[in-house]
């Protein structure tokens, strides 16, 4: 789910758009048995606006400009991987907050 580099993290998502709310949910097994982190988003998939939720919403968890948070892959699928250009702080405070994420399964 979460792939730390020297300035970066790379982390792996399963988007569903069209929620109810904005909300991190928990660690997810997906059909290719990866990990990934859950997440929903009122946003419809349409124009990549459920695309920009998500970022809008993961900065806003982590404490992150938006300019941070690239999509590297998934644009048009649930299960995308996000690239975050963070300091080693803000690289610390996203693993802890990962590691209180419980499995949804």
């Amino acid at each position: 789910m979460l792939t730390s580099a020297s300035d970066s993290l790379l982390l792996r998502i399963r988007l569903s758009p069209n929620a109810s709310r904005d909300v991190i949910e928990g660690r997810v097994i997906a059909g290719d048995d990866q990990d990934y982190l859950s997440v929903r988003v009122r946003a419809v998939p349409d124009r990549g606006k459920a695309n920009k939720a998500l970022i809008a919403l993961l900065a806003r968890q982590f404490k992150m400009a938006k300019s941070d948070i690239k999509l590297i892959r998934g644009e048009t699928s649930r299960l995308k991987t996000l690239k975050l250009s963070a300091d080693t702080e803000t690289q610390i405070h996203i693993m802890d907050f990962m590691e209180t994420i419980t499995d949804e399964r």
